[in-house]
């Protein structure tokens, strides 16, 4: 059986992942600290996911690693799940990531491309979450 057109390309996509993913995001794995990422960007807006009913219920524990690029203007985009331990966190994970914003950077400064990663853990204990002020 022949692979169809979008299979193909989905494949040749993660394979082109998995052979820059080590030197693109070494060293990038994180805790979730709102107010801490691993790049030189000042978070404006840091969301923590919600834990899935269907996890909380079923007492399902996990982490997902996120990686994502910064734009100029602060937004995230190019989000992608890099490693999970259960598919239930992986959306959460996303629309946290999504709904995140970063300080903006003037148009005549020169930047590289910033590319980040976030570790959220989901546990069932409470977690203490600072507010900023």
């Amino acid at each position: 059986m022949r692979p169809t057109r979008g299979a193909a390309k989905l494949l040749l996509l993660a394979l082109i992942a998995c052979l820059h993913a080590p030197t693109a995001y070494a060293g990038d794995e994180q805790e979730l600290q709102p107010g801490k990422t691993d790049t030189d960007r000042t978070p404006l807006h840091t969301v923590i996911p919600e834990y899935p009913e269907i996890a909380r219920r079923d007492r399902i524990e996990g982490e997902v690693q996120v990686c994502f690029d910064i734009t100029r203007d602060g937004k995230t985009r190019r989000i992608a799940v890099r490693k999970s331990t259960h598919r239930l966190f992986e959306r959460p994970a996303i629309r946290a990531v999504r709904a995140s914003t970063y300080a903006p950077i003037p148009r005549d400064t020169k930047v590289p491309a910033i590319k980040a990663c976030r570790t959220f853990r989901f546990t069932l204990e409470p977690v203490v979450v600072e507010k900023e002020n």
